[in-house]
């Protein structure tokens, strides 16, 4: 599968990179600077580094892997480039507050957002895993993806299943993204609490 990990020059972005190549996966790093992205890939390694426009045009997913903040703009910015192939989204929109996090007021997930500026079918995952752990190897325990389209999430279970020494799982619709950016700002607040690095299980499937 190719994969093109937009804001992949990130800490995020290149754990990511680093786990799918390791899984035997055909890996661009798309970002804004190709220099900087053309550097993470040699660090990556079995990798290449490309300008986010070009990154994606021969992709059969892409990741969006950029912060939160820059979903939507970056999301807008390649559409074209993007054209029908499947996008991945990863982050959580949250704020803080007295170092607290809170989920975004808005009712619909950022994915479900971004879907409203895309031509592509979008599904939603990963919120649970953190870069820091990502870039030490799998993350314990299981990840959810959520998608309207079958084929599009097919493509993104195959990929988050690299990902978790446990399970990807199919969690439904794109609305139910809402949950899970919520339940991310739970663990946040778990993980600081409890100076851990705690993410998500099913049990009982």
């Amino acid at each position: 599968m190719r994969v093109a990990v937009v804001g992949g020059t990130g800490p995020f972005g290149s754990a990511l990179a680093q786990r799918l190549v390791e899984a035997g996966f055909d890996v661009t790093i798309g970002s804004r600077d190709a220099e900087r992205a053309a550097a993470i890939a040699v660090e990556v390694g079995a990798a290449r580094g490309a300008a986010n426009a070009e990154a994606v045009t021969e992709a059969d997913i892409v990741v969006l892997a950029v912060n939160a903040s820059a979903v939507l703009e970056a999301a807008a910015e390649l559409d074209e480039a993007i054209g029908e192939t499947p996008v991945l989204v990863v982050a959580s929109e949250l704020r803080f507050a007295k170092g607290v996090a809170f989920p975004s007021d808005n009712p619909l997930s950022l994915a479900a957002r971004t879907q409203q500026l895309l031509r592509a079918p979008v599904v939603a995952g990963l919120h649970s895993l953190a870069a820091g752990p990502l870039a030490a190897g799998a993350v314990e325990g299981d990840t959810l993806i959520f998608g309207d389209d079958e084929a599009a999430k097919a493509l993104a279970l195959e990929l988050a299943e690299q990902l978790v020494t446990g399970r990807a799982l199919d969690g439904g619709p794109l609305a139910g993204a809402r949950a899970l950016e919520d339940m991310c700002a739970a663990i946040v607040n778990l993980n600081k609490r409890y100076g851990g690095h705690g993410g998500l299980r099913i049990v009982g499937l």
